[in-house]
């Protein structure tokens, strides 16, 4: 039987930029929702895929098991709890072990990056469910789980709808030793000194970064690189920018930074890279980030960035339903059509 895993981040969309930019929270409710209709999604086949669902403490599992249509086979994963990201990270790991044919995932960019450093070449349904929402898609749950159901079941081919997205890679040469990093859409180094509250808002503490991908369209800093040099999200390599005031950059650009706060940004320089091409920035006091989120606090550093061509491999969930509807999965015998006596 062919086997889709399910990971609900109950952390997502609910840090401070949902307070500082603006934008809604995305509570326990509207996931379980959510999480409801990808499990209703996955009966749109005639034989469903099983189910494994990344259990949780907040009760989102429990009540997408105890709801589960009747025709699925949907039980729990097993694994311990640490009520963090390592929580996705294990379920991701044990899916990939498990050999599962595709995993959906709801939450933002942070909860995929997660999946991504340890699902391997799983097929993977990111739905948008978190603040920065640069590589889910803002799809609809039941259609997330119909799209899942045609790949997992190879009714529709994984590789005409899945596309491999980039990941970039952060290495900082400090007096202390060296630090990693990794990212999907964009590494971002800011000149603001501390963590905080992770969140990247202040068009002012951004210096620049790198983007594996780049649209108007999108959040952060991909925005800003969107606005002058676009890549798309299967394009190889990235953009490098390097950002300075407004009033004496070369280039200025309107780019929204997070969800509700929309900035002038002024930038410096703008450059189209290859795959693995390094990208190096000093740091003398400062901050990396990845993806919207402060993550590593830097003295006199040095850090190198280079975007990897083997990110996740992402579903391309509108050709999927395409593909299924030429391929004919959703057309219906005449005698599947007939309703069943009544007694």
């Amino acid at each position: 039987m062919t086997r889709v895993g399910l990971i609900v981040n109950p952390a997502a969309g609910r840090d401070i930029r949902r307070l500082t930019g603006g934008a809604s929270v995305v509570d326990d409710y509207a996931k379980r929702r959510v999480a409801d209709c990808v499990l209703e999604g996955l009966t749109a086949v005639p034989d469903p895929p099983s189910v494994r669902v990344m259990p949780d403490r907040s009760g989102i599992a429990d009540h997408v098991l105890a709801e589960a249509p009747d025709e699925l086979e949907a039980e729990a994963l097993d694994i311990p709890l640490e009520r963090s990201a390592a929580d996705t990270r294990r379920a991701a790991a044990q899916f990939r072990a498990d050999g599962v044919d595709a995993v959906v995932v709801l939450g933002g960019d942070g909860t995929t990056r997660d999946v991504a450093g340890e699902i391997g070449s799983v097929p993977v349904v990111s739905v948008s469910t978190g603040t920065n929402n640069v590589v889910p898609s803002a799809v609809d749950g039941t259609v997330a789980g119909v799209a899942a159901a045609l790949v997992a079941t190879g009714t529709v081919p994984a590789a005409d709808v899945v596309e491999r997205h980039g990941r970039i890679e952060a290495r900082a040469e400090t007096p202390n030793g060296e630090k990693r990093l990794a990212a999907l859409a964009a590494a971002e180094v800011s000149s603001r000194s501390f963590i905080g509250s992770r969140a990247l808002l202040d068009p002012d503490d951004f210096v620049g970064g790198v983007v594996s991908r780049a649209h108007p369209g999108d959040i952060g800093l991909p925005a800003v690189a969107g606005a002058l040099e676009p890549v798309a999200p299967d394009e190889p390599g990235g953009v490098a920018l390097r950002l300075t005031d407004p009033e004496d950059a070369p280039h200025t650009a309107r780019a929204a930074l997070a969800p509700g706060v929309v900035a002038t940004v002024g930038i410096e320089s703008v450059e189209r890279i290859n795959p693995d091409d390094p990208v190096r920035f000093e740091v003398p006091d400062g901050v990396v980030g990845a993806d919207g989120e402060r993550e590593l606090e830097l003295t006199d550093a040095t850090v190198e960035f280079r975007v990897r061509a083997d990110g996740p491999r992402l579903v391309d969930v509108d050709a999927t339903l395409s593909a299924g509807s030429e391929a004919g999965a959703f057309a219906l015998e005449a005698a599947d059509r007939t309703p069943a006596p009544e007694d």
